[in-house]
This record gives C-alpha cells, structure tokens and sequence, in this order.
C-alpha cells in the first residue's frame, strides 16, 4: 500500500462514526459561516468606509463583546429550559435579520447598539450546538464531534473572507451585510427541514442536567476558563487588529488580507481533523499538555511579526497561530462538555463561551487601544507574554479537570 493511498485512508478513519444529526449540523453550519463576511471586515469597514478612528473601533468591538456574553449567558439558560434546538433557529433567523438592518445604520452610538444586539442574538447559538453536539455524539468521538463542527466552520470562514474581500473591492461593503445576513436565515430554516424536533435525544440533556453542580462554585473550571479567556484575548486579534496592522503596517490590501485569512481557514480543513483523532485518547498527549503548548505556539506566532518587514513572517505567524488554534479549542471543548456532565451542561457551556465572549469585549478594545498609544511593535510583545501565560494557567489545572 503506498504512502500516499494510506495517508488517504487514514484521513477517511477520522471522519467515521458520527450520528447523521451531527453530519446536518456541519452541513448547516458550513452555509451559516461561508456567508459570514461582516465579522472579519468590521474593523475595517468601520475605520476604511465610516471614518472611524482606532479608539472608536476599539469601543464599537467592546459593545460586540458585550452582546456575545449577554447572548452566551441566554442562550445557556434557554438551553437547559426550551431546549437546544428552538434557541439554535431563533438564533440563526433573528441575526440574520439583525445583520441586514444593521447596514443601515449610520450614527456612531447606533452602531454600537446594532452592534450588541446582533451579538446578543448569534451568540445564544453557540451553547445550543455545544449542548446538541453533547445529545448527538457519544463520548468517545466527542472530541472530533467537535472538530467537525469547527472544520465546517472553517471551510466556510476560508470562503467567506476571500469573498468578502472581492465584493469590497468591486461592489462595496453594503452587500456584506445582506449576503451574510441571507446566509444566516437559510442556516435556521434548514435547522427545521434536517432536524426534526420531535426526534431530538431529550433525555441525553436530561441526564447530564440532574447534577446540580453551579459552574461558579467549581474553582478548577474557572481557573481553565480564566486560561481559555486569555488565550482567546490574544488570539481573537487576528479578527480584528491584525487585519489592521496588515492594512497600515505592512501595506496590504483587503483582497490580500482576505487571502491570508483565508488562508488560516484551508489549513484547518486539510489538517485539524487528522490531527485531533491523532492526538485524542492517547496517553502521553494529555489534554493539557496540548493546551500548553498551543499556548507556546500562539506566543510564538505573535513574537515572529516583528523580526522584520518580509510579508513571508506575516505567513508563518498566521500558520502557527492556525495551529495554536487546532489544538486548543476543540481539546478545550471537550474539556468543557465532560465537565458539564457534573450539573447544567448548558450552563457550564454557557460559562465556556461566556470566557470566549470576555475575550472578544476587553481583547478587541486592548489590542486598538494599546496599539494605538504604544505602536504595533510593543503590542505583539505583550500579546506573546499574554499567550504564555495562558499557557501556564492551563499548566496549573492539569490533572484536576480530567
């Protein structure tokens, strides 16, 4: 058998052994994120087409950390309440809604309240399909359950920027919101023609919702959160500074951000999914090693933008963050679902994504305003310090959470 038909095989194996409702979710949400244009183009479209300055951006991202925390803590309640699945087309169809009439918007203060509330109304999403990922994966593929939702996730996003870029460039950033918006309303009307309500496995929620075990009172989780919530701090700049300092710094234009954004999104479909069914449930690749050293990697991908003005580092920084990435957060994931199966799994998936909405309302924010009084050079210092912290936080709870 050569190298390369068992390579292929090897591949096809990591893709086995998914119940269909898991298949439907990736199906949906791949058209949901290859409409998903407006989120990585905000910063700019706010300071290139707005007129907005640095300061001004930095708080219009903060009010979109804000909705996605309001949203998150929402949609972990309703979760566990109403159920995953009427709060995942709720979701889908009302920020779709809200995205087409926040191009509208013109007022600084509208925009920001637009801003929060769109937020507000996708983010309540993510604790739904994390609690229907719990109800339809079983516990041994749980990991890669996960990874497939982020792989459909991915392929989208390696879609979405390449063509939000060209629709900047020849048409205009109106359009954006009016494709990404569509997008999100067909994603919830194909949630009720693939997945049946009445056939959902109540009763999996059910049984990992009897342990009343509040996510506040568990230390060892908030500690891993409080990792988690400074990995993604310096992780999410590259959804909103990094493009930025690519435009101002090295010169680029939108369509060569688009591309190396894209770029990101094509890693992760041709490589995560090999390379998570690789490294679960091997022992001597504990989760929180991984954790660990994705936190290195992340560091590393920061320190490396500032060895000179070659766009070649800009590449090599971008793969290794893509990789950071690959490991974290689908390891994280699981760490957080297992965990929820001590009380409220769509509360503790509530806190899960509330850590990653924190992130989004103070990294935004920091990563403008630091660069802004201080420069881009010093920023990517203190962001490879923030990433090997997280990395050390992740360290101290290894072994509490397994």
């Amino acid at each position: 058998m050569s190298v390369i038909h068992r390579s292929w095989s090897y591949y096809q194996k990591s893709f086995t052994g998914f119940s269909t409702e898991i298949w439907w979710l990736s199906l949906v949400t791949l058209i949901n994120r290859a409409g998903a244009m407006v989120i990585p183009f905000l910063s700019l479209y706010l300071t290139s087409d707005r007129g907005f300055s640095l300061e001004d951006v930095g708080w219009v991202m903060t009010s979109f950390g804000a909705g996605s925390i309001a949203g998150a803590w929402i949609g972990g309640q309703l979760s566990d309440r109403v159920g995953f699945y009427k709060i995942m087309v709720w979701s889908l169809v009302s920020s779709g809604v809200l995205l087409v009439l926040l191009s509208f918007i013109e007022s600084y203060w509208g925009i920001i309240a637009g801003v929060f509330f769109f937020m507000l109304t996708s983010d309540a999403f993510r604790p739904a399909v994390y609690v229907a990922i719990t109800a339809y994966s079983k516990p041994g593929n749980r990991t890669r359950a996960v990874t497939l939702i982020r792989l459909a996730i991915n392929l989208g996003f390696s879609v979405g920027p390449a063509l939000g870029g060209l629709i900047i460039s020849t048409i205009g950033y109106n359009l954006l919101f009016w494709v990404d918006g569509i997008t999100c309303v067909i994603a919830g009307l194909l949630i009720t023609m693939l997945l049946n309500p009445k056939s959902q496995p109540v009763k999996a929620v059910k049984e990992e919702t009897t342990k009343q075990l509040a996510p506040y009172k568990d230390y060892d989780y908030l500690i891993f959160l409080t990792a988690l919530f400074v990995f993604a701090t310096m992780f999410f700049q590259y959804f909103s500074l990094m493009p930025v300092f690519y435009k101002q710094d090295r010169g680029l234009t939108e369509g060569e951000i688009g591309l190396l954004m894209a770029l990101s999104g094509l890693l992760i479909f041709i490589f995560e999914m090999p390379l998570i069914y690789a490294l679960d449930h091997r022992e001597r690749f504990s989760r929180f090693m991984i954790l660990f050293f994705s936190a290195v990697l992340l560091g590393f991908g920061f320190l490396i933008v500032n060895f000179s003005g070659w766009g070649g580092y800009l590449v090599i920084g971008l793969i290794l963050a893509t990789i950071a990435e690959m490991l974290c957060f689908p390891f994280a994931n699981t760490v957080a679902m297992e965990r929820g199966s001590r009380g409220s799994t769509g509360m503790y998936m509530a806190y899960f994504q509330i850590a990653f909405s924190m992130a989004h309302l103070v990294g935004h924010n920091l990563g403008m305003q630091l660069s802004d009084n201080y420069g881009y050079a010093v920023v990517m210092y203190l962001f490879t310090g923030g990433a090997l912290l997280s990395g050390l936080l992740f360290w101290l709870v290894k072994g509490k959470l397994l």
